[in-house]
């Protein structure tokens, strides 16, 4: 009878194997990667939208197209987005596409620094943290 006990368990995912969020952080970075992707869209509209909301800073080392950098915000936020929505399904190439993803948004907002400095900090921020909680919550061992 002890067998079954625990075949049924295991059946279940009570030990987490099978379960989706082995642990909050994919659920979470899931969360930051719907805003974070929200936010490029926002970015990227904004300055296809509007080339003279942001003020460029001159003899940046980095030079690039406002109009064009916008349509890059538009597809990677898009992107970003919907990678964050497939997070909530726990499959392990969510989480790979999630980091590689989240390392893309990082440098698009490094190289965005002339143009809102404290956004694309902010930005920064949140891509780094989405790649933190993706590879910290991989192991599915829960510890008692």
């Amino acid at each position: 009878m002890a067998g079954t006990g625990s075949a049924v368990r295991t059946t279940h995912g009570t030990d987490g194997s099978h379960h989706p969020f082995r642990t909050g952080w994919t659920a979470f970075a899931a969360v930051l990667m719907i805003f974070g992707g929200a936010m490029a869209i926002f970015q990227g509209i904004s300055a296809i939208a509007k080339d003279d909301v942001f003020v460029a800073t001159r003899n940046y080392v980095f030079q690039f197209n406002l109009m064009g950098w916008g349509w890059i915000h538009l597809i990677l936020g898009i992107v970003i987005a919907l990678a964050g929505f497939a997070l909530f399904t726990g499959a392990l190439w969510a989480r790979v596409v999630g980091v590689v993803l989240a390392g893309l948004g990082a440098l698009a907002n490094f190289v965005w620094l002339p143009y809102y400095p404290l956004w694309s900090i902010v930005l920064i921020a949140v891509d780094i943290f989405i790649i933190w909680a993706l590879c910290s919550g991989a192991d599915g061992r829960e510890r008692a």
